[in-house]
C-alpha cells in the first residue's frame, strides 16, 4: 500500500520523523505488576512498526511496557484510569516521590501481620483512589492481579504470598525508567482523544482491555470494541498506522476468541506468543499452568516498510 511505504521512508526522503524502531532491544524492568503488561516481548511487537515515524500514541498505557522499550523521543502515553496516570505523571517529573511511596507502605506493609497491613493499604486505597497505594498494591497483590469489582470499583484482589521487592530495588528500577519515558507527555483521558490527536506519519499501539478474559479488570467491563474499530479507521484514513494487539488462542488453541472485525481495516496480521498468562495463573489458584499458553494477534493497519 502506498501509504505505508511513505510512513517507513519519509526519513530518506527528506522529511523529519521524531521516533525510529533502530536499536530497540528488550528492556524487562518492570515498574508495575500488571496483567497483560507486554514488556517482556514487545521488541517483538515493535519490530512491526515503521523503521521511522512520527509521534507516538498509547491510549490504553497500563503498565507501559511497550512505551519502556520504544524509549520513543517524542510520544504521548495516556489511560482512563486516574490513579494510574497520576502515577505516571509523578513518575516523569518527581521520580523520588514515587520511591518515597514504596518506601513508605513497603515499611507499612512490614510493621505488622503482613495481610492485615495489606488490607488496611487496599482499604485506604478504596476509600480514596490514589497513585501511591495502587503502586504498592500491584507489587503485593496476590499474582500481580488488580481485580476490581464491578459494582463498585473497589480492588478486591488478596494479598500476595510472595514479599515485594525491596525499596532499593524498586528504586533502581524507577532509575532505568526515567530516561526511557523523558520525551513522554502522559495525560488521563479516554481513547477516542489520543485517536484525534494522532497525525499522518504518526503511530499509535492499542492494547485495550480483552473482553473475552479480563472482564474484572479495570477498563474492560464497559470496554466497545466496535467504537476501537471506528477509531482505527478514522486515524488510518489520516495516514496513521495503527498497531492493535488483541487476544488470540489460548489451552494451546482449544479455546478460540472472535472479533467482528471490519473487513479490510486490518493488510495484516502477526501472532504473538505471550507465554503463560499471569491471569489464568490468579484464576487456577496454584494448579499447572501446562497449555495455557496466550496467544496474541497482533493487527496492522498498513504493511510496515522496514528497509
Amino acid at each position: 500500500m502506498q501509504l505505508a511505504l511513505r510512513i517507513g521512508n519519509s526519513a530518506e526522503n527528506g522529511d523529519s520523523w521524531s521516533n525510529t524502531t533502530e536499536g530497540v532491544a528488550p528492556f524487562r524492568t518492570q515498574i508495575l505488576k500488571w496483567v497483560g503488561n507486554k514488556q517482556r516481548f514487545a521488541h517483538e511487537i515493535i519490530s512491526h512498526f515503521p523503521r521511522r515515524f512520527g509521534v507516538y500514541h498509547e491510549p490504553f498505557l497500563g503498565a507501559g511496557g511497550v512505551l519502556a522499550v520504544l524509549a520513543p523521543r517524542r510520544a504521548e502515553a495516556a489511560d482512563s484510569f486516574a490513579p494510574l496516570c497520576a502515577l505516571w505523571q509523578t513518575l516523569k517529573r518527581a521520580p523520588e516521590t514515587v520511591k518515597a511511596w514504596y518506601r513508605e507502605r513497603f515499611e507499612e506493609f512490614h510493621a505488622g501481620d503482613r495481610v492485615r497491613q495489606y488490607e488496611i493499604i487496599r482499604a485506604r486505597y478504596n476509600s480514596n483512589p490514589n497513585a501511591a497505594d495502587l503502586l504498592f498494591l500491584s507489587r503485593s497483590a496476590y499474582g500481580g492481579v488488580m481485580r476490581f469489582r464491578m459494582r463498585d470499583g473497589h480492588m478486591s484482589t488478596p494479598c500476595g504470598v510472595h514479599d515485594p521487592i525491596h525499596p532499593e530495588t524498586f528504586s533502581r528500577r524507577v532509575d532505568a525508567w526515567v530516561p526511557r519515558i523523558r520525551g513522554t507527555e502522559f495525560f488521563h483521558r479516554e481513547y477516542g482523544e489520543s485517536f484525534e490527536r494522532a497525525r499522518e506519519g504518526d503511530v499509535i499501539y492499542c492494547d485495550p482491555p480483552y473482553s473475552h478474559s479480563q472482564a474484572i479488570l479495570y477498563g474492560a467491563q464497559s470496554f466497545s470494541q466496535d467504537d476501537l474499530f471506528r477509531c482505527i479507521e478514522k486515524a488510518k484514513r489520516r495516514g496513521v498506522f495503527v498497531a492493535l494487539s488483541l487476544d488470540a488462542l489460548k489451552k494451546s488453541g482449544k479455546q478460540s476468541c472472535d472479533y467482528e472485525i471490519p473487513r479490510g481495516l486490518f493488510a495484516e496480521e502477526v501472532a504473538v506468543n505471550c507465554g503463560r498468562s499471569m491471569l489464568r495463573r490468579f484464576q487456577m489458584a496454584g494448579q499447572t499452568l501446562e497449555g495455557e499458553v496466550v496467544w496474541d494477534r497482533l493487527l496492522l493497519t498498513h504493511k510496515a516498510n522496514h528497509s
